[in-house]
């Protein structure tokens, strides 16, 4: 594994990179509240087929973290790693995402698709499917309530009190989080202690167009969303953890209406965080994947 830093559009970003440059390339984009070193133990296992890009993003570890919640709309987000793409020569390439990283590989994919050639995303959402499911009022409405929580001022300083005891309770609501423990906890720690970060990584919910319903009491106002504009025409590859309670398996339902060349892996015994509880399975399906999409 190896650090990197640049800047892109004036703005100082940091990446780690496994395996070499010579290999066809793998963007990896990370959620919340994760950062680049979170996709160790996967890329660790792909290094040998891909070479592996792992950026922190906009408001996350040693990247650009402006205060301004305007600063983190999706263009914006989307556009910091087109022109990571585009600095490292990289397109088009392999997008992986997880969590909000999926909002931005989906971006990615569908406002810059000569970028990206293959889509891989793991438990994360598609923005249409996932608004209805939000707004429905059922099952997902309810599981996603935290975001109003998120999307509050001073929500920042909430989460980091106490050894960020408040973020560690929501990170691990109903799921397992035995495997952040120890050193990796600490690294966890020190990324979310750099200054302005946790106020960062919480304005892309505050950012965010997406509207939350109240359970029992669908939304029935929202715009008619364009659907041309929100086609993923690569080959798409989702991988989801079977036990996720933050993510529910209706927030991806009609994403083949959306993705046409969409392929699902589901992955027992795991749930949001399965990338940290079973990479074998995750990079099998992986590979597995590439394999017949070379």
């Amino acid at each position: 594994m190896q650090s990197h830093h640049i800047h892109l559009s004036g703005q100082p970003f940091h990446y780690l990179t496994w395996g070499s440059p010579d290999l066809p390339p793998l963007l990896m984009l990370h959620g919340f509240p994760e950062y680049s070193g979170a996709w160790d133990e996967l890329a660790s296992r792909l290094c040998d087929r891909f070479y592996c890009i792992a950026p922190d993003q906009r408001g996350y570890g040693q990247s650009w973290a402006p205060p301004e919640v305007g600063e983190y709309t999706t263009s914006n987000l989307v556009g910091d790693m087109a022109a990571l793409i585009e600095a490292l020569d990289l397109a088009p390439c392999t997008v992986l995402g997880h969590d909000w990283g999926s909002a931005v590989a989906y971006g990615l994919a569908m406002m810059a698709p000569d970028l990206v050639s293959r889509l891989i995303i793991v438990n994360g959402v598609h923005p249409a499917p996932f608004q209805r499911a939000i707004a429905a009022g059922g099952a997902q409405t309810e599981a996603s309530q935290y975001i109003h929580y998120l999307r509050r001022d001073g929500s920042e300083d909430e989460l980091a009190a106490n050894d960020f005891a408040k973020l560690l309770s929501l990170f691990s609501a109903h799921m397992d989080l035995s495997w952040l423990t120890g050193p990796r906890l600490a690294a966890y720690k020190r990324e979310w202690a750099r200054p302005g970060r946790m106020r960062g990584m919480v304005n892309w919910y505050r950012a965010s167009p997406l509207r939350v319903g109240t359970p029992g009491k669908p939304l029935t106002d929202l715009p008619t969303l364009p659907r041309e504009r929100l086609m993923v025409r690569q080959p798409h590859l989702l991988i989801w953890g079977a036990n996720d309670t933050a993510l529910l398996p209706e927030a991806t339902e009609g994403l083949e209406e959306f993705a046409p060349n969409l392929t699902r892996v589901t992955i027992d015994g795991a749930d949001h965080w399965l990338c940290h509880q079973n990479p074998d399975a995750v990079a099998v399906a992986i590979l597995d994947w590439i394999a017949t999409r070379p």
